[in-house]
């Protein structure tokens, strides 16, 4: 998730129409067993046209609503799933995580949406598999540099990992599914698909300078708003998940122009291979 007061407000208003049109339930009208499917794989997006792509393919629509937060459950490629919008930046994700987590008990958690290219290798519409995500903004900053810190567990005070790991088995799924995957090109250049380090920070960014060091100091491949702080609640709760980005611009000095021209096509490109991998989980 990056740019996006520079996407076409039609865009979101749309977006909103479609997802208004689902039968809304609220939660307290309910028991737990009339919406708490087992074995449930749950699907996050940060903001509605990521989720909007999703949201068209789930048959057997319900939306419930928990603390203001709207899920849709429902079944996707076969598969029992929830999917919910994060909204922005960490703590929006992170609340919408420990909801999700609380009320569904998912299996796994895959995460879609689009993500500024640190790699200089890397172009608008490439997909990054995340094996391990992490903050590039944590930590302490001192005169000449930023040195990154572990978060920690709130309860046991203990450190967690710098980079917290992705689910083994979902990365080997997502290569799998990423031999026979259609992707969205851009012009006659085939979209990359690889597999590295995401980085999430509460910043946009739109600099050469930070992407270098995003790459040199952290070996990662692509950076976002939303990623590490998922990441670190289902660490910390114990269950597995999958980041999954495709790039929409280079984070660099020309981004904000970037995102404008390939947003649809790297939203379509992530979801592509979340839709894939849920045939197949």
């Amino acid at each position: 998730m990056k740019k996006y007061i520079l996407l076409p407000f039609a865009v979101f208003i749309n977006c909103f129409v479609l997802v208004a049109q689902s039968p809304v339930i609220v939660a307290s009208d309910i028991s737990l067993a009339e919406y708490k499917p087992q074995n449930i794989t749950a699907i996050l997006g940060a903001f509605p046209p990521e989720v909007a792509l999703i949201h068209d393919r789930i048959q057997q629509k319900k939306e419930l609503i928990f603390q203001n937060i709207r899920y849709t459950t429902g079944v996707l490629n076969g598969r029992p799933v929830v999917l919910a919008q994060t909204g922005m930046g960490k703590v929006n994700a992170a609340i919408t995580t420990a909801l999700l987590i609380e009320h569904f008990n998912p299996r796994e958690v895959l995460f879609t949406g689009i993500a500024g290219g640190v790699d200089p290798d890397l172009s608008p519409g490439d997909l990054v598999i995340g094996s391990s995500v992490a903050y590039h903004d944590y930590g302490t900053i001192t005169p000449d540099s930023m040195m990154l810190r572990a978060t920690r567990n709130p309860v046991s005070m203990q450190e967690n990992p710098v980079y917290f790991p992705s689910a083994t088995s979902l990365i080997s799924l997502a290569q799998q599914v990423s031999n026979k995957l259609v992707l969205h090109k851009i012009g006659d250049r085939s979209p990359k698909i690889v597999t590295g380090t995401i980085v999430t920070g509460d910043v946009f960014v739109s600099s050469r300078r930070a992407t270098q060091y995003m790459h040199q100091k952290m070996n990662a491949e692509a950076t976002e708003m939303e990623g590490a702080a998922i990441a670190q609640t289902c660490y910390q709760q114990k269950v597995p998940f999958l980041v999954i980005r495709s790039l929409s611009d280079d984070a660099g000095n020309k981004a904000s122009a970037d995102v404008a021209s390939f947003y649809k096509i790297a939203a379509e490109n992530s979801a592509a291979m979340i839709m894939a991998m849920v045939a197949r989980l």
